[in-house]
């Protein structure tokens, strides 16, 4: 029997989509100017921990966010994750030391430690079970276009009227967002809710971590410890072919990206979400190994082009695949599992990169090397799972 073709491009989704392409601009735009703005403080032994923090909070974020959406709801959850984003580019200008910066970053961590669990939560609701693949795409293309847009905007700021209006600009993106979010009904089932209690912050192990997508956890921890180095230690790297914007590598990344969810948005609803995570994990240790070696600015578009179609064809099946696994009562815990498995990840390639590299440029290829191992790990895990290999990836 054909499955009915409900509708699934609706207001409260497109509000959706453009609350998340401002908010992922909104944190990714000072990214590439961070690493210079600490070693100006005679921070430079602490770059790895710009990432690493940011990453660490969003990771303790994680189980409160989740509780928290299937409990008061996704729409404060989404909204907090905005503000917090807001203050804190507001703050960064005000900052001259580097005890103070790296707390910043701590705090702004809470940002993506809250917001994107939400998101796909509210996602979750909206979209029926066979087109999540395609709607996780087509949400992807927003937020990947914000986090393509917010580099250049924000290298092309700080190149040409400072890093000062670069902060405020970050802020008045994630304010934006904030009125895009106040415009959206609730999902969560008032049978569901639960008035806002200190008591919801109260955490048990339960509360931390979703057993039903474990499969989903540790294939995110292998994919995203490249991530972490990519964010580490790219903004150096660009500098060693003569790049001067620090963020085009991530704009042709993101750019490749969207050009997959665009055309292949369908393809884990079609054909399974495993099949497409293999294709994805390979297209992700060739990027990563090609930096690995000596680069030019040829090899350094290679890179990016590849890694963005695995960003393209994992990010929306992994979150497809953990809405499938979810408990329907407690997918807000089942999106938080697979967030923290994230923020591992890139917390972990970070801090290594970081640890490795410390300003020693000849250092650069063994982090990229140990992602490339990461990533071919994870094509080899999702290989065992083949006799499992159904249209969901189950």
């Amino acid at each position: 029997m054909k499955i009915q073709e409900e509708k699934i491009y609706t207001v409260p989704f497109w509000l959706l989509c453009s609350s998340n392409f401002l908010f992922a601009a909104s944190f990714s735009m000072i990214i590439p100017e961070l690493p210079d703005y600490l070693a100006a403080m005679g921070g430079s032994e602490y770059i790895g921990y710009i990432i690493a923090l940011f990453t660490l909070t969003a990771g303790l974020s994680r189980p409160f966010s989740g509780k928290l959406t299937d409990h008061i709801g996704r729409v404060p959850v989404m909204a907090f994750g905005s503000i917090v984003c807001f203050i804190c580019g507001g703050i960064y200008p005000m900052l001259h030391t580097v005890q103070a910066f790296l707390f910043l970053r701590f705090i702004h961590g809470m940002s993506t430690g809250t917001k994107p669990t939400a998101t796909a939560a509210y996602v979750a609701d909206i979209i029926p079970e066979h087109r999540r693949g395609e709607a996780q795409g087509t949400l992807g293309i927003f937020t990947a276009t914000g986090m393509s847009i917010g580099p250049s905007i924000g290298s092309g700021l700080a190149n040409s009227i400072g890093l000062d209006p670069m902060f405020y600009v970050s802020s008045l993106f994630a304010l934006a967002s904030i009125v895009i979010l106040m415009k959206l009904e609730e999902t969560l089932p008032k049978s569901m809710k639960s008035k806002f209690s200190l008591k919801l912050f109260k955490i048990n192990w339960k509360d931390v971590f979703e057993p039903k997508v474990i499969q989903v956890f540790w294939i995110m921890v292998l994919i995203s410890f490249s991530y972490g180095v990519v964010l580490t230690l790219i903004p150096d790297t660009t500098k060693l072919v003569g790049w001067h914007n620090k963020g085009l590598y991530f704009t042709i990344y993101t750019v490749a990206s969207i050009f997959i969810r665009f055309f292949f948005s369908k393809s884990s609803d079609k054909h399974g979400r495993i099949p497409i995570l293999i294709i994805s994990c390979f297209f992700l240790f060739v990027s990563m190994f090609i930096l690995a070696f000596p680069v030019n600015e040829i090899t350094m578009v290679i890179s990016a082009i590849l890694f963005g179609i695995s960003a393209g064809f994992s990010t929306p099946t992994l979150a497809a695949w953990t809405s499938d696994l979810a408990d329907k009562n407690h997918m807000g815990r089942a999106m938080a599992t697979m967030y923290i498995a994230l923020e591992i990840g890139i917390g972990i390639g970070a801090l290594f990169s970081g640890y490795i590299y410390k300003g020693l440029s000849q250092m650069i290829p063994l982090p990229f090397f140990i992602a490339g191992l990461f990533s071919t790990i994870a094509f080899i895990v999702l290989l065992s799972f083949r006799k499992n290999w159904t249209r969901n990836g189950i």
